[in-house]
């Protein structure tokens, strides 16, 4: 690895990360995996994929690295309930619930109703958690995020001790969990003898943010390429800042540039939630060739981006590439009618 332009060490960046408030859940290292066979159909490049899927803890996924730092802070803070929310089938609203049951806390989720609001996949998991499941018409993003705080308010009123896990706070304490998860890479890669020289990911916060982060701070040639899920107008803010607010927490003398964010809105398709060809074709692609599962929402359309790429010669055979497997899987229960058309 080159360490030339290096802000810190590896052992430091952790020791700074370790520093934050913290809850010891989930199972890492996560896997770095070969995908040969996958490398091989696709006609190269090397491709390995980082398993945030086995994180453990209601079968795994990113959050579950984010949420030791913001249910960390929760508890840190005195807190006894969780509020979260985001759409019907949320990866991150199920690794939440679960998350508090683990530890003993109460969770209030207030999901935004849309196309999926089937009880299965990720809604039906939160159900089995026990915690308070309520379907709103409020749309994802500032309008829901009211709601949350104003249930907040009300637990408050009740004589809870809610934390809301909302961005922008959020969306910073993610940038920590993935400049930890960039560090977890570094080692990876010099123990497998390898140099990645882009790693991939559905990402259009926080999770990408991290990347960028700890790749800069490690002084890493590995390059991060976003694919977003979904639009949002002010992404690119959002990424900086997140990354940025990670820096200062992590009191590194970091600063991103939005002209270091590689980010696509190219595969989202009609809307987030919304399955593509594209997208449909790369998750069988990857359950045949290596037995791994994509989510629909993310790491599906994320994964056609990669292709695309490939076949348009973006990236060349001779290069090496980490693809950030982020979960999700259980919403592919929500999807079981599109997945076995065989129109599609």
């Amino acid at each position: 690895m080159n360490q030339e332009n290096s802000i810190v060490t590896r052992l430091d960046l952790c020791r700074r990360i370790e520093s934050l408030p913290r809850v010891n859940i989930g199972h890492y290292p996560t896997p770095l995996e070969p995908c040969p066979r996958l490398s091989k159909a696709l006609g190269g490049p090397k491709i390995y994929i980082k398993r945030e899927d086995c994180s453990g803890v209601a079968f795994g996924g990113n959050k579950i690295r984010q949420l030791i730092f913001t249910i960390g802070e929760a508890m840190y803070q005195g807190a006894d309930t969780i509020v979260h929310g985001a759409t019907a089938q949320s990866n991150h609203c199920r690794q939440a619930a679960a998350v508090a049951a683990q530890l003993g806390l109460k969770c209030y989720l207030r999901l935004s109703r849309n196309h999926k609001s089937l009880v299965q996949g990720n809604l039906l998991l939160d159900h089995l958690t026990g915690a308070n499941v309520e379907l709103v018409d409020a749309p994802f993003g500032p309008e829901l995020d009211v709601v949350k705080y104003a249930v907040a308010d009300q637990l408050r009123a009740d004589g809870l001790r809610p934390y809301v896990i909302a961005a922008p706070r959020s969306t910073a304490l993610a940038a920590v969990a993935f400049s930890w998860c960039m560090a977890e890479i570094h080692q990876q890669q010099q123990e497998m003898g390898i140099e990645a020289d882009l790693i991939y990911a559905g990402s259009a916060g926080g999770t990408q943010a991290g990347l960028i982060l700890g790749s800069k701070a490690l002084g890493m040639k590995l390059q991060s390429v976003g694919v977003s899920p979904i639009y949002w107008e002010d992404k690119i803010d959002r990424i900086q800042q997140a990354a940025n607010s990670a820096a200062e927490l992590l009191k590194l003398d970091i600063q991103i540039d939005g002209n270091e964010i590689n980010n696509t809105d190219a595969y989202i398709g009609q809307a987030y939630g919304v399955l593509t060809p594209e997208c449909i074709q790369a998750l069988k692609i990857v359950a045949q060739m290596e037995g791994v599962f994509l989510d629909p929402v993310y790491t599906s359309k994320a994964f056609a981006g990669l292709i695309d790429h490939i076949r348009k010669g973006q990236i060349s055979s001779d290069q090496t590439v980490i693809f950030l497997h982020t979960g999700g899987t259980p919403a592919l229960f929500a999807y079981n009618q599109e997945l076995t058309d065989v129109s599609i």
